[in-house]
């Protein structure tokens, strides 16, 4: 009896250690899938963070092409454009050359101021992108910059070059032709002076925001 017990226990306790080492083997098995997944899981992570990286960096780049054309448009007007207009008329004593200068550089300034306030208001409105990506001083420096160029060519456009325009309607003759003492002529002229230093004004802030912008790339 007592021998038959005891090579009976040989093959129940084989048993049970292949019922442990199976139970060790599918535990490991899961193991090893739980950490595939996981590493999947990361990899599906790092790839959306590297696709937004990449966008946000995209359209940074626009941001710092579109505040750079301006910005290139703006001074090319102020140094060349306006006075070689004036300069170039006289010269060849064009009749009424100050009048036919203004209309130039009128129409020119027009285009510039719309098109610095539409795209002072689209990077304003795209800076919130970056919010999280750069200090909040420099955050703040960049508003404001934006915001001064919107507010200086809004105010160029509507209003003193509103006015002049509404001055000059109001003068019956060419501005050739009025007395530098007129009224009209003073006014003129005063408006003129306010419409250089409110471009002035924009110009510097567009170069400050160009070179908030360009920062923004060391973050990527």
């Amino acid at each position: 009896m007592s021998v038959e017990v005891r090579e009976n226990e040989t093959p129940v306790r084989g048993a049970v250690e292949v019922e442990r080492g199976g139970t060790s083997v599918a535990s490991g098995d899961e193991g090893q899938a739980g950490s595939r997944t996981f590493i999947k899981e990361e990899n599906l992570k790092e790839e959306k963070r590297a696709v937004g990286g990449a966008f946000v960096a995209a359209i940074n780049d626009v941001r710092l092409l579109l505040i750079a054309l301006w910005l290139g448009g703006a001074v090319y007007f102020s140094a060349t454009v306006a006075p070689s207009a004036f300069g170039v008329l006289r010269a060849l004593n064009v009749p009424h050359a100050n009048e036919a200068a203004g209309s130039i550089v009128s129409r020119t300034l027009a285009m510039l101021n719309t098109s610095g306030f539409v795209i002072s208001l689209v990077l304003l409105a795209t800076a919130f992108l970056f919010r999280g990506t750069v200090k909040r001083k420099v955050f703040l420096s960049e508003i404001i910059s934006l915001g001064l160029v919107a507010i200086t060519t809004g105010v160029g456009q509507w209003i003193i070059a509103a006015r002049m325009l509404a001055l000059r309607h109001s003068m019956s003759v060419p501005i050739d032709e009025v007395a530098k003492d007129n009224p009209l002529h003073v006014a003129f002229d005063s408006l003129h002076s306010a419409s250089v230093a409110t471009l002035g004004i924009g110009i510097i802030a567009a170069a400050v925001a160009l070179l908030l912008i360009a920062r923004h790339r060391r973050t990527f």
